[in-house]
């Protein structure tokens, strides 16, 4: 090891990209990089609680066997993440594990087979030392199940790191994983990104292929989390591309470049408010900071409303919900109640009452008007800018079943308008990548939404480059909260 490869904790905090480099030139082993990984694992995990499970012996295993590769044993050759950690979301099905959701109603559940994201980790060669925690059933913007317990942020550990790849977002920020897979059906990945200052990226519908009845819900899709953009853009490039057990997965595969110009002559759309949501002034603050540092770099940045009302987007929540996902956690009710956590309950009460109020038709029309409305007003843009979330955090272990949310005595809006990304799960053909913008005064990240056009996935990462760049974010402030 060169040195000039950081040690200890200090390797944790590594992009996947430098890593790779540093095995390539000889200079950092993957075996060494997965001991440090695991220690901070057994050093932070207790208080932190991001692992249903942890692979860790097998993993150091993987270790070698990739060590080899970059020493060219047997005529191997590295794969494009050879030797990097990566935490998996639990929902991501692993052949011959458990498959249960965070739910005790699926306790003992076991996979039948591997998600398509798992196959392409390990046929990229990345290694998947730990399972990360979810809410029950992945429906929840925070993060905690009676099966699990409460996952909490490393950044500050009252709060929650958002839901549903809490624990994902969890684990990078803490440093005991350097990519994670995530899902994103409401803002299941870019909330958890948000609040732990991570980097997550929703990608267009049917860009990366899903497994089981869901990929039929244009809502939802699986994607990449990590702690830069690089990283992000090397995780997706593997994620990408068509599986025969998914229908709706695109072919040909895209791959994204891995160097862009810079953002000038851009015209790039500011909403701070995407219609009718309240936003916390810390996090406006953050959102216009980084608009001005876009347009001081030679971008063209404007600011426009957009017409979309509440009321369009609850029915067009309330009608997709209620008929599809949750009307999976409906069946669980009926036959299982007792075992749900009183906000899987609460969800599957509020999606059984909105199927008497919302038909399917009435959403499908409500998307329609959210959809034209924001085709609208992007046009003559490259990219929209907005937060991610409307508030900078929520306690961890609340269960906001449609309550007011309230933070060191101040009322902040409910649940369902705290965050900010399900209008792109509506329009969900959009690529969407959350960049860190700031730190809040509650001790916590806040998140910039990039927003592109239909499947011009590298527009959003161009400006994304751009940010890292003009506005840079550090883990080196989360060791002194974790001491």
């Amino acid at each position: 090891m060169s040195s000039h490869t950081p040690a200890g904790d200090g390797l944790v905090h590594l992009s996947a990209t430098e890593a790779i480099r540093l095995f390539t030139r000889r200079e950092l082993s993957p075996v060494e990089l997965m001991r440090a990984v695991v220690e901070r694992a057994e050093k932070v995990e207790p208080r932190i609680n991001a692992f249903t499970e942890r692979l860790f012996d097998e993993a150091l295993e993987q270790a070698r066997h990739a060590e080899d590769r970059y020493l060219g044993k047997n005529g191997l050759v590295p794969r494009p993440l050879e030797g990097v950690p990566v935490a998996a979301k639990e929902k991501h099905s692993i052949l011959g594990r458990t498959l249960t959701e965070g739910s005790l109603v699926h306790e003992g559940r076991i996979a039948s087979e591997n998600a398509p994201v798992i196959d392409r980790v390990l046929d990229a060669g990345g290694i998947i030392h730990a399972r990360t925690t979810t809410p029950e059933f992945s429906l929840s913007t925070y993060t905690h199940s009676r099966m699990w317990g409460v996952t909490r942020n490393p950044w500050n550990l009252d709060f929650t790191p958002g839901g549903s790849s809490g624990g994902s977002g969890a684990s990078l920020a803490a440093g005991t994983a350097l990519l994670a897979t995530a899902s994103d059906i409401g803002g299941s990945t870019r909330i958890p990104a948000a609040f732990t200052g991570t980097v997550g990226f929703k990608a267009p519908y049917g860009r990366n292929a899903g497994l089981g009845v869901l990929t039929a819900d244009h809502y939802r899709g699986d994607g990449p989390m990590a702690r830069t953009v690089d990283d992000t853009i090397a995780f997706q490039n593997v994620l990408a591309g068509p599986d025969p057990r998914d229908h709706t997965s695109i072919r040909p595969k895209l791959t994204l470049p891995t160097a862009y110009e810079d953002v000038s002559g851009m015209r790039i759309a500011l909403c701070v408010r995407l219609g009718e949501y309240d936003v916390h002034p810390e996090i406006e603050a953050h959102t216009r900071a980084a608009a001005r540092a876009l347009s001081d770099a030679g971008a063209h940045v404007e600011e426009i409303a957009l017409p979309w009302t509440r009321a369009d987007l609850f029915t067009s929540l309330a009608g997709h919900f209620s008929t599809i996902f949750g009307a999976l956690v409906i069946e669980a009710a009926e036959t299982r109640r007792d075992l749900l956590s009183p906000y899987a309950v609460a969800f599957a009460d509020t999606m059984t009452y909105a199927r008497t109020q919302v038909s399917y038709l009435d959403s499908l029309r409500a998307e329609h008007r959210l959809q034209r409305g924001l085709a609208t007003a992007m046009a003559g843009f490259d990219a929209l800018l907005c937060p991610t979330t409307a508030v900078p955090g929520w306690h961890a272990g609340d269960d906001l079943a449609g309550e007011k949310v309230v933070v060191h005595g101040e009322e902040v809006a409910d649940t369902l308008w705290s965050a900010m990304t399900s209008p792109f799960n509506i329009n969900n053909r959009c690529p969407v990548l959350n960049v860190p913008s700031g730190m809040s005064s509650w001790g916590l990240p806040t998140g910039l939404q990039i927003v592109g056009h239909p499947y011009d996935d590298p527009a959003v990462f161009r400006v994304g480059k751009a940010l890292e760049v003009l506005r840079p974010w550090s883990y080196a402030q989360i060791e002194d909260r974790l001491s």
